[in-house]
């Protein structure tokens, strides 16, 4: 061989850092690249697999012809990490937080350190999936059970849900509840005109779709006459009024009504509990518990309620049951309260929670204790006392002599130059009416906050003086008598090091995407980049008001523009509103704006529309989100291979051509398949008149190939939780935008408090704050800024492939269920076990378990198929963690194999025994396998992951229900 270097052109990548441009240099390793997991290698191997000589050979066999997209996706061009971080600082650096006293709801707070960097931004926790597989969610569990524990002792009430979106839809949320849990009453629900203002306002909008009358009446001389269902009191008022709620609760159940009352958090800790009050249901927000302002969200809401009602509980309830060798262990209990199992039989629509956010708040609260909130609680009513007691002596009029936190001020005619003042001095203050100013102390404020509010009012005041003539303003009749937190957790972690401790040892009882893949097919489990992430940590992000004044929000401004602006482009829609914070607050809303077309054309001859047709393959979700909106449900059957039967859909389509309102459809389906009829299936709709919703669950198969404003769609909404990139969370927190076409635009949620004029009349809110989680957007906007059009695009091919290669490598294992065009699955594949359960006797919970041994999270169950698995490996997995995968799916069957054979009954078999602790390592062995066998399946591994509890009685948690933490003896050998 030559000593001499060839003379040859080397490529980029052989040639001496020296010797690369610096166009190469800058694209050596694009961002796309860091999230995509297969290498070209691992693409061609995998194509070759499969018969293809290129993935657009794939894509173009995998996604049918006629809805292919002719152009290529209308993006900026991608940045890298660096740039794409950079421009994200300036644009939190162009929002002024200033000093927010404007409350309504959301206030300043402080997220301690320890459980900012430890929680929020700790991927073991906000990478963590929904809490469906118990025995591996134990750590987030236990948070949840803290944090349902907290709110419990709070409100006074017995029982509270692991959280709810926040405290608007709360309410509405309350107000369902009080109407079917009690048959007897009758009338409307009345609301007190001193809640908060948005509360008031989402209340209606769920109300009006739904047939409710909404009261809103001045509760200070009592209830109006006439029938009630339930009353809605706020406790304290939006105004800083403190209103009994005791003698409105007792006038409510004298009519068979049931009392909602919404409270404060941080004052429950001085006020008397609204369960001791009478209330029967208590909501409100958690926000303050050391979660960000966010710019509105996302915040968790919670509810709790008396007892008789937990049955009616909205949302998910943490519980207590036992594992397979006794002990206690945690798991989501009233499993049929997930209200989308019940379909169009669904009193509401929610199926997720504010899981991040709610271990923000209960781990808040394990870190301060009673006595710190307390404390906190005494600071800040005695900084708005001092301010109150100040104003009065410069002359001022404070309207309310009893109060917690929040002062309403009397300046007539210069409420406006006092706020606009405040904000020259670096303070928000509320702009009540031209006559009244607003303001509200928090865990924030301090003396220099007194001297601004001060010199904003035109006044000077000496804080000494001031505090010594200033006396609590607490109503003596309402301070809170009753324990609170007694509870062992809420005083043993106060110091950083135990608090550091205790996060890290839940955390690692949980398996999240940080330990490896979770292949859970409907719900994407994909890469949630470290770049993408920093960024709501900025100041400038985490810490501005949602209602500051539009000038001071110039970078979420802009950033909502852009990500509004994107989305519609890659969906072939025309406006977006990124309001809704859930995917199902994002149904309601796409169903909401259809319902409010066809109300605007009937002035035009045209009929009451109002049913909503489902495929029988949908999400229950939609079912139940169509029932809110005020539709009526009728079901389209589906064909033998899964995909909808268009023949039931056109004789539906004519039995209701007069009434006919929407369709509801998933593409790709929930079966994980491209169906070819789906154009004709939209053009069947449209010809009758009706509206076609493509549900957006599964985008991230279309993204850059096909787009459902182009191919017959009116409405989605789109899971950015999903497609991009948010974080689950352990259950929450998600965005769930509405995406429409152009004549249902008028039709998009609205708030009173919008930044933008125009978007302030309307339908109203579908969520509290203006942009909904407007805090976690950043995330999705780093990753359409930094993936690009062709990093988006290739990433949909990535998932495509990965999903087609593992349903061909386990075809012969476990049959895949369902097929679409050419004979393809799209992003995900259903395995069938139902007859290998019928030969076996072995379930898809057995192997769902047993996946546990072999370290992995195991598929979606039983959805939409019972007897399945659901698998999706999503793009941003390594071809080496897809075939541990398949290998373990191979050696599960195996053993399913040796079961068939008589070597093992199904019960003594390592599938029914499954998970595997590590207690098991010690002590007698009396299994018909070895140790081995049971707890290192595919050899020793020193980074196996030992699950902290064996298998969970589900059924036994259900008939004891135990909804907050048990006792430490309870965990006594």
């Amino acid at each position: 061989m030559s000593d001499h270097p060839s003379t040859a052109p080397a490529a980029p990548g052989d040639q001496p850092a020296d010797a690369l441009s610096l166009v190469a240099l800058d694209g050596v390793l694009p961002f796309s690249e860091r999230h995509l997991g297969l290498r070209p290698d691992d693409v061609t191997h995998m194509l070759s697999h499969l018969g293809y000589e290129s993935i657009d050979a794939l894509m173009d066999a995998a996604v049918p012809g006629g809805i292919r997209t002719a152009d290529s996706l209308d993006l900026p061009s991608p940045l890298s990490e660096a740039a794409a971080s950079a421009e994200l600082r300036a644009l939190a650096a162009s929002n002024r937080p200033a000093e927010s006293l404007i409350g309504l709801g959301y206030h300043g707070t402080v997220t301690p350190p320890v459980i900012r960097r430890n929680v929020l931004e700790d991927p073991a926790w906000y990478t963590a999936y929904t809490p469906y597989q118990p025995e591996i969610s134990q750590g987030r569990l236990e948070a949840l059970l803290n944090f349902q524990t907290m709110i419990g002792d709070l409100t006074g009430l017995p029982t509270a849900n692991a959280s709810l979106l926040d405290e608007g839809t709360a309410a509405a949320e309350a107000m369902t509840l009080v109407r079917r849990a009690n048959r007897k009453a009758s009338g409307p629900f009345v609301v007190d005109a001193d809640a908060l203002p948005q509360t008031i306002d989402v209340v209606r909008t769920r109300a009006e779709a739904m047939g409710i009358e909404v009261v809103v009446a001045d509760l200070t001389t009592g209830l109006p006459d006439g029938e009630l269902c339930g009353v809605l009191v706020q406790y304290p008022g939006a105004s800083g009024r403190i209103l009994d709620p005791a003698p409105l609760m007792a006038a409510a159940h004298e009519r068979n009504a049931l009392g909602v009352v919404a409270a404060d958090l941080l004052a429950l800790t001085l006020l008397e509990a609204p369960g001791e009050l009478g209330a029967d249901v208590v909501v409100g927000s958690s926000q303050r518990f050391g979660v960000p302002l966010f710019y509105g969200g996302p915040h968790a809401g919670f509810m709790s309620v008396a007892k008789g009602l937990e049955r009616h509980l909205p949302g998910r309830l943490v519980g207590v049951s036992v594992d397979s060798e006794g002990r206690p262990a945690y798991r989501l209990t009233l499993q049929t309260r997930e209200q989308h199992i019940r379909r169009d039989k669904a009193t509401s629509n929610i199926c997720t929670a504010q899981v991040l956010l709610a271990v923000v708040a209960s781990m808040y609260a394990v870190y301060h204790g009673p006595e710190g909130l307390r404390a906190i609680a005494q600071r800040t009513h005695r900084y708005a006392a001092a301010i109150a007691t100040a104003l009065r002596a410069g002359g001022l009029e404070v309207e309310h002599a009893e109060f917690f936190d929040t002062l309403s001020v009397r300046v007539p005619g210069k409420a406006g130059d006092i706020v606009a003042q405040a904000r020259s001095l670096g303070l928000h203050l509320r702009l009540v009416d031209e006559d009244r100013v607003g303001l509200s102390t928090s865990e924030t404020t301090t003396g220099s906050t007194v001297h601004s509010v001060m010199r904003a009012f035109g006044l000077e005041a000496d804080l000494g003086r001031v505090d010594a003539a200033t006396g609590a303003a607490l109503p003596e009749a309402l301070r809170r008598t009753t324990p609170f937190l007694t509870h062992e957790v809420f005083s043993s972690h106060h110091s950083e090091t135990q608090m550091l401790r205790y996060l890290r040892r839940l955390s690692a009882r949980d398996y999240a995407l940080d330990r490896g893949m979770i292949p859970l097919g409907s719900c994407t489990m994909k890469l949630n980049a470290t770049s993408e992430m920093e960024p709501i940590s900025l100041p400038g992000f985490a810490d501005l008001h949602p209602f500051a004044p539009a000038e001071d929000a110039l970078g979420y401004r802009r950033l909502v523009n852009d990500l509004e602006g994107w989305l519609a482009a890659v969906t072939g829609y025309d406006r977006v509103s990124i309001q809704p914070n859930a995917g199902s607050q994002g149904e309601l809303a796409g169903l909401l704006a259809i319902r409010g077309y066809h109300a605007s054309r009937r002035a035009e001859g045209d009929p009451v529309r109002d049913v909503c047709l489902i495929p029988s393959s949908a999400h229950g979700t939609n079912a139940a989100s169509a029932v809110m909106a005020g539709m009526r449900v009728v079901v389209v059957k589906a064909s033998e291979d899964g995909s909808v039967d268009l023949d039931d859909l056109r004789a539906q389509c004519e039995a209701h051509s007069e009434d006919l309102a929407a369709i509801m459809v998933t593409y790709p389906s929930t079966h994980g398949a491209f169906e070819d009829g789906i154009t004709e299936l939209c053009e069947v709709v449209h010809s009758h008149g009706g509206q076609v919703y493509v549900d957006g669950a599964n985008l991230n198969a279309l993204l850059g190939y096909a787009k459902p404003g182009e191919f017959g769609g009116d409405v989605s909404h789109l899971n950015l939780h999903k497609t991009f990139c948010i974080p689950h969370g352990g259950g929450g927190p998600g965005v769930g935008p509405v995406a429409v076409r152009e004549h249902l635009a008028p039709f998009l949620p609205s708030h009173a408090a919008h930044p933008e004029v125009e978007k302030r009349a309307g339908v109203g809110p579908i969520s509290a704050a203006p942009y909904g989680s407007a805090g976690i957007l950043p995330i999705s906007w780093a990753y359409v800024r930094m993936m690009g059009a062709e990093g988006l695009t290739t990433a949909t091919s990535h998932a495509v492939l990965s999903a087609n290669y593992i349903a061909s490598r386990l075809d012969e294992h476990f049959p895949v269920l369902y097929r679409g065009h050419s004979g393809l699955v799209a992003h995900e594949c259903i395995l069938d076990l139902r007859e290998i359960t019928k030969t076996s006797g072995v379930s898809v919970d057995d192997v769902a378990k047993r996946l546990v041994d072999y370290g992995f999270h195991a598929p979606t169950m039983s959805f939409p198929v019972a007897g399945t698995l659901m698998v999706e490996p999503t793009e941003s997995e390594d071809l080496g963690e897809i075939e541990r995968f398949i290998a373990a799916m191979i050696a599960v069957k195996g053993e399913i194999d040796r079961v068939v054979a008589g070597e093992w009954t199904p019960e003594e078999s390592p599938l029914r025994r499954a998970p595997h602790t590590s207690r098991v390592l010690v002590g007698e062995w009396d299994r018909p396998y070895s140790r081995e066998e049971g707890v290192f399946p595919t050899g020793i591994d020193p980074d196996k992951y030992w699950p902290p509890v064996g298998r969970i009685d589900q059924a036994y948690g259900d008939r004891n229900l135990v909804c907050s933490c048990p006792s430490p003896e309870a965990f006594a050998e």
